[in-house]
């Protein structure tokens, strides 16, 4: 059986993992017949949003904490990661990519990412391991990976340009696909960051998966 890691990034599009791509990544790799183990960082979230209003409210959450909201409990510390037990990762999209996994909503192309998801991801690609990237997460991707990663993440101008300064080359594509950088093992979809419903996030998504495990084997 293959074993995926999954990193979440709390829970809720607008300060953590966006939920719908976290599950339909879970069910994708669950119909595959894939081990999935999930991690997330064990430190505050950046901060709170309140997901009717989008305004930031005045309380502290543990990334951790609302990461196990999805996991139904059974994640681990991002710390506790050991490539050597996985042959595959994938890390959805939502704000919480830009925001608790890395500073980039907060720092753009200057941004820092988070030392425990840098040596997983550097790990993983140093033993030839794939990875899937989806939404705003691959812009992490040129930092993870300190080189130039062929990505894709929508169609934003502002982000597109970020990338290209970190030294990613951004491949326009549509949401029901995905952009493979075979060379690097690398996977990426738009999911959200294109998608006009939960269904058209889907096609890419399964599309990451399938792809992702096909590297695996």
């Amino acid at each position: 059986m293959t074993t995926v890691g999954v990193v979440l990034s709390g829970c809720g599009v607008f300060d953590g993992a966006e939920i719908h791509e976290s599950v339909l990544t879970i069910l994708a790799l669950d119909r595959a017949g894939a081990e999935v183990v999930f991690f997330a960082p064990n430190k505050p979230q950046l901060h709170v949003i309140n997901h009717i209003t989008n305004e930031e409210m005045a309380e502290q959450r543990n990334v951790l904490v609302e990461s196990a909201r999805i996991a139904r409990g059974a994640i681990k510390p991002l710390s506790s990661a050991d490539s050597a037990q996985l042959d595959a990762l994938i890390v959805p999209g939502g704000f919480g990519a830009a925001k608790n996994l890395s500073d980039f909503a907060l720092k753009g192309a200057e941004c820092t990412i988070d030392p425990d998801l840098v040596t997983l991801v550097q790990s993983m690609h140093q033993s030839g391991k794939p990875i899937g990237f989806m939404c705003i997460s691959p812009v992490m991707l040129p930092k993870l990976l300190g080189k130039s990663i062929r990505l894709t993440m929508g169609n934003d101008l502002g982000i597109i340009d970020a990338i290209e300064v970190m030294g990613g080359e951004h491949v326009v594509c549509p949401v029901d696909d995905v952009v493979v950088d075979v060379e690097n093992k690398v996977v990426t979809t738009p999911a959200y960051m294109l998608a006009a419903s939960i269904s058209e996030a889907a096609k890419g998504i399964d599309k990451l998966v399938t792809k992702v495990l096909d590297l695996a084997e």
